[in-house]
């Protein structure tokens, strides 16, 4: 049987890094590598080897990568773009078979990820893998983090849990898929477990190799504003009229968002970006929910199902870890 075993990761303690690090050492199926500055002193868990590099020295990223099965690549959205190239170039240099590009969201092969300003980037960091022919892209579309969303400030989901306030868009009903960073975590380190490639006539759709040059859908859940709403009184005790509760069209909300981020407001980037998602497209459901016209692989990835409530709980009584965690 074919396996891949060692793993590059970047970013390996940051946001969804490190769930992902965790998870992948859960399995003891892989030799895990963290790359990481040469001037870094960070820490990194048990059973993690490190590679360190210098980005202006191309030939030590290719040194580190060299032998590696597929490289990782989770980086803050603040962290300099021409990075992202220079990782995929070296490990074309060094023949990695694998790289999961820094995506962790949307899908950027779907038109509504321009309107959400993503998907030109993303879409030439796949042009430029493919065009070096060595490695295959593989990304991971999990919609918005949940808990982070959830506590992160109007601009986001549209709750602002400090103040008991909602801004519901249209009526708040369109749903979308929404993911945690531990089932995130889960599901890249349980796709990393699966056979490279099929045996004995059996489906390339079960296997690492069948999912070359495309996305891996996974989700936490299908939720509208309402129905995290509810989720949030439940877990607070609280009702409705406790709260200040607010409407606001889809369409109206982001243009208006646009507009913000175009005279310099980095609110309006995440107010447009958010918010367009949750645009109605029929059936109950909203732009940003890709299970309606993909299919998930929670199910060939043994993903659990998760307990609304209980993440809901985690994330409102403890909402800085969600908030200074994110980067």
């Amino acid at each position: 049987m074919s396996y891949l075993k060692k793993v590059a990761i970047v970013g390996a303690t940051g946001t969804i890094g490190q769930h992902i690090v965790r998870e992948i050492l859960k399995t003891q199926k892989h030799e895990l590598t963290a790359i990481t500055r040469s001037a870094s002193n960070t820490v990194m868990p048990e059973g993690v080897n490190v590679a360190k590099v210098d980005y202006d020295n191309q030939s030590t990223l290719v040194s580190a990568l060299r032998g590696q099965d597929v490289l990782i690549i989770t980086m803050a959205a603040s962290a300099p773009k021409d990075i992202h190239i220079k990782l995929v170039e070296a490990a074309a240099e060094a023949d990695v078979p694998y790289i999961i590009p820094n995506g962790w969201g949307l899908d950027a092969t779907h038109p509504v990820s321009d309107d959400a300003f993503i998907g030109p980037h993303q879409r030439a960091i796949y042009k430029r893998i493919e065009e070096l022919g060595k490695s295959a892209w593989i990304n991971f579309v999990c919609g918005f983090w949940y808990e982070f969303s959830l506590v992160g400030g109007p601009n986001a989901y549209g709750f602002d849990i400090d103040n008991r306030s909602v801004t519901f868009f249209d009526d708040g009903t369109a749903r979308i898929n929404t993911s945690t960073w531990d089932q995130t975590g889960r599901a890249v380190a349980n796709f990393l477990s699966l056979k490279e490639k099929p045996e004995n006539g059996e489906d390339e759709r079960l296997t690492i190799s069948g999912f070359r040059n495309t996305n891996v859908f996974i989700s936490s859940f299908l939720v509208s504003q309402k129905d995290m709403f509810q989720s949030i009184l439940r877990a607070t005790g609280t009702k409705e009229e406790d709260w200040k509760i607010t409407h606001e069209p889809s369409e109206q909300r982001y243009k208006s968002a646009v507009e913000s981020f175009r005279q310099g407001d980095r609110g309006g980037f995440v107010r447009a970006m958010f918010t367009r998602m949750f645009y109605p497209e029929g059936s109950g459901n909203g732009s940003g929910a890709f299970e309606a016209t993909n299919k998930l692989q929670n199910d060939l990835l043994n993903l659990p199902k998760e307990d609304i409530d209980g993440l809901t709980k985690v994330a409102i009584e403890d909402p800085e870890q969600f908030r200074r965690n994110y980067s």
